[in-house]
């Protein structure tokens, strides 16, 4: 029987390239997003490139009741969802004091808040069948959220929460990870208004790389993922440098690049 992974932010970028490749793979898939005719478009293109069953739950995850249908899919014992990829997420333009608190709670709402029901849920269901798997799309500003605000507080907290349930399911059969990727080429940057121009070619990643090698890295047991040779220096020298230091040097780098 193929397995079922449960996709948020499905239609686009990151989450759209682990949709495409589980279905490579013969992956059942339930697709979330807030674009219904998104949704049905992509969940279309699978089922025909495929042949695999293809669900869709549109949803807006900021919201609470939106949100208890996907709660529901994630705690069905009768049709299990073996994977669950966290992906949805949202950036701001601008500095904290600078935008709209509604804006903000909406972001912490989708980076965090989402990430914390939609994995409890899950994790109802698959710990006492012995078996699942939960991947959070995070980021490499949760290494050094110093000049980010609140995205990289939340990134930072995203990648806390899956080592530490990692730690806590030990010996259960489920095993739950982080990918922390740097830019990749999405809308994520133009749905947040920011100007990426700047940046060097040097630093961007293509989101197929990215999920590929989170699923990789998944598989083979790691807890944090970091895509691509420069953002894997970069993690390191993250945790090697004093804190004050980071904050100064990403926040130079922010000045320079975006």
């Amino acid at each position: 029987m193929p397995l079922t992974a449960l996709v948020t932010g499905a239609t686009a970028g990151i989450g759209a390239a682990f949709a495409r490749q589980l279905a490579a793979e013969g992956s059942g898939l339930v697709l979330v997003a807030r674009d219904t005719a998104r949704l049905e478009s992509v969940a279309a293109e699978l089922r025909a490139a495929h042949g695999v069953p293809v669900e869709v739950l549109p949803a807006d995850l900021t919201d609470a009741e939106a949100t208890r249908p996907v709660l529901d899919r994630l705690a069905e014992r009768d049709r299990p969802v073996d994977l669950l990829v966290n992906n949805a997420g949202m950036g701001l333009k601008g500095r904290f004091w600078q935008t709209p608190l509604a804006d903000q709670e909406r972001m912490l709402a989708l980076n965090c808040t989402s990430v914390l029901r939609l994995s409890h849920a899950a994790l109802g269901a698959m710990v006492p069948r012995g078996r699942g798997d939960i991947i959070v799309v995070s980021s490499m500003a949760g290494f050094a959220p110093g000049s980010r605000g609140s995205y990289g507080a939340s990134k930072a907290w995203a990648t806390a929460f899956a080592e530490s349930l990692a730690g806590q399911l030990t010996g259960t059969g489920v095993h739950v990870s982080a990918v922390a990727p740097g830019f990749v080429h999405t809308e994520f940057h133009q749905r947040a208004g920011l100007d990426m121009s700047k940046l060097p070619d040097l630093m961007w990643l293509d989101a197929p790389a990215v999920a590929a090698t989170a699923l990789r890295d998944h598989r083979a047991g790691k807890v944090v993922s970091v895509p691509g040779a420069q953002y894997k220096a970069l993690a390191v020298a993250a945790r090697l440098v004093p804190r004050n230091a980071a904050r100064t040097i990403t926040e130079a780098f922010r000045r320079r690049a975006l």
